[in-house]
Formats: C-alpha cells, sequence, structure tokens
C-alpha cells in the first residue's frame, strides 16, 4: 500500500480572493502564452472561483511554471508612500512597500537610502526622482529589474553604477540632482518571491 501525503497546513488554509485573483491572473498569461486553449481557461476559471482552499488553488494550476519573481512585482496595491525627506537627518525606504508610478525624495545636509529589492511597484515602469543638496541618498535595486539613470551632479556626484538592460522586466527610471553632494544607485540581488 502507497501512503500518498495529504495537504500541507498551509495548503489546507482557506482560500481568499486575493489568492484566487492570482491564480486567475496567472492562467490567464498561460493562455496568452499559448499554453492553454480558451475553452480550458474558462473551465479553469470556473475552479479557480469555486475553490475553497489553497490546495485546489494548487491543483488548477499544477501543469503550469511557477511565475518568477519579476511576474508578480507589478501590483495592484495603493502605494505606501510618495515622498520622502530629510533635513539634517536620514530616511530609508526598506523592507516590503509598494512603490507609487513616481516617488521623489529630497536630502538636505542629511541623507536617505531607497531600497526597491523587498518593494513591489504599481506599474511597469516607475520613476524615483532623487535630489542631494549638501546631502546623500542611495538608491538600491534588484537585479532582475531595467534601471536607467538620467541623474545630473552638480559639484556633486550622481552615480550610474545601476544601469543595467533587461528586455520585457519593469523598469526603474532615476533622475534628480546632486548639488554639492551625491546620490548612489546600486544593484543586489533579488529577495526570492514570497
Amino acid at each position: 500500500m502507497v501512503d500518498h501525503p495529504g495537504p500541507s497546513a498551509d495548503q489546507r488554509v482557506r482560500a481568499s480572493d486575493k489568492d484566487r485573483d492570482r491564480a486567475a491572473e496567472r492562467l490567464q498569461t498561460a493562455a496568452a502564452e499559448g499554453r492553454i486553449e480558451l475553452g480550458e481557461l474558462d473551465q479553469r476559471l470556473t475552479e479557480v472561483y469555486g475553490a475553497k482552499t489553497r490546495a485546489e488553488l494548487e491543483r488548477v494550476g499544477r501543469d503550469l511554471p511557477e511565475p518568477s519573481r519579476t511576474d508578480t512585482l507589478v501590483v495592484k496595491d495603493e502605494p505606501n508612500s510618495r515622498f520622502a525627506m530629510s533635513v539634517f537627518g536620514w530616511f530609508t525606504r526598506t523592507g516590503q512597500w509598494v512603490v507609487p508610478r513616481e516617488f521623489t525624495s529630497l536630502s538636505m545636509f542629511g541623507g536617505g537610502e531607497i531600497d526597491l529589492r523587498d518593494a513591489r511597484f504599481t506599474g511597469h515602469e516607475i520613476r524615483i526622482r532623487v535630489f542631494a543638496l549638501w546631502g546623500y541618498a542611495e538608491v538600491v535595486v534588484p537585479d532582475d529589474v531595467e534601471v536607467e539613470v538620467r541623474g545630473f551632479g552638480l559639484f556633486g556626484v550622481f552615480d550610474r553604477s545601476a544601469v543595467r538592460r533587461k528586455r520585457g522586466a519593469p523598469r526603474v527610471v532615476i533622475s534628480g540632482l546632486a548639488l554639492f553632494g551625491g546620490v548612489g544607485t546600486k544593484t543586489k540581488a533579488a529577495r526570492k518571491a514570497s
């Protein structure tokens, strides 16, 4: 007699509307890529919206490739903040946060850090404007996105280390001014999708 393991504790958890929406988006992407036909898409979507547990949702997409981190990077959630400022101080935007399509920071006689490795984006392209006036700010981007840097240093430095081309990936455009200050940009390994 073969023992089949039952669903894990996480799979027995009741599915939320957000879980169902994610599963439906995965199916729609598969249909757009030609992995499943429209008739099968309709049948699977019916199963998704009728699923009660996460295990049932997993079964619906079991033969589809797992989504990559960049597939889940752009979300429809509301951004956490649109602006950061430090005057004779320091600001940080790190961890899990939702970045708006346009985010602006100002460092005056102070500094700050904008870390996008755990962040989610509200659009396929986001713009980060950084102004460092007698201050310093650093932007850390994950290594699986495209980055363009358009900033300018006037008696200061606007670093372009993070520039990278990655076709089809979400895009980050960093612009602004370093006046008697500096703006650093760097790339670090993306954190694993949760």
